[in-house]
């Protein structure tokens, strides 16, 4: 369930943490930490947050876009995974979709459609459907990505999650 201002005073109560201090509680956390554990954990956390636009004003006031895109070029899967994950939860916004563009977010993006983890795949997939616009679609709609894209359309018995979400790409960026 999205939340609202009411929602979340309800959540929250007379004691609780302030979300915006909350989600700057756990960048701190990752940005203090070398337990490559304990970043999969909170960036985990915060990937959870992205799906709400209720946190999307914090997370681009907290550089959490920013830190997301940073984890995609970790040597760790996972970082890379939950990188992906909580770029695609937020990319729909179109506020977030520019910091995430401005920041060389797409060739990130577009790495991630190598990835041996099938999440990391999904999420690149879906990130891209949504990043892909008249401002960059020359970045996006290169042959070479096109193509890794309709090789995943058409590995329907790999995959029905990268062949559906592939379709869904070509049906609306690509013309044939």
């Amino acid at each position: 369930m999205f939340t609202n201002d009411r929602r979340q005073v309800e959540r929250t109560g007379r004691y609780g943490t302030p979300r915006l201090q909350y989600l700057q509680e756990l960048v701190g956390q990752f940005q203090n930490t070398t337990d490559e554990e304990l970043k999969e954990k909170i960036v985990a956390h915060l990937v959870n947050f992205a799906y709400d636009p209720y946190n999307y004003t914090f997370m681009r006031q907290l550089n959490i876009l920013e830190l997301f895109l940073d984890c995609i070029t970790e040597p760790n899967e996972k970082l890379v995974e939950f990188g992906a994950g909580g770029i695609c939860n937020s990319c729909a916004d179109p506020a977030n979709a520019a910091i995430i563009t401005q920041c060389g977010g797409i060739p990130l993006i577009i790495q991630c459609l190598s990835s041996p983890v099938r999440n990391t795949v999904n999420y690149a997939l879906g990130a891209l459907y949504y990043l892909c616009n008249a401002s960059n679609k020359e970045e996006i709609l290169k042959p070479e990505v096109v193509e890794v894209i309709k090789r995943y359309a058409a590995a329907e018995a790999v995959s029905v999650s990268f062949s559906n979400l592939a379709k869904a790409f070509l049906d609306k960026h690509v013309s044939e």
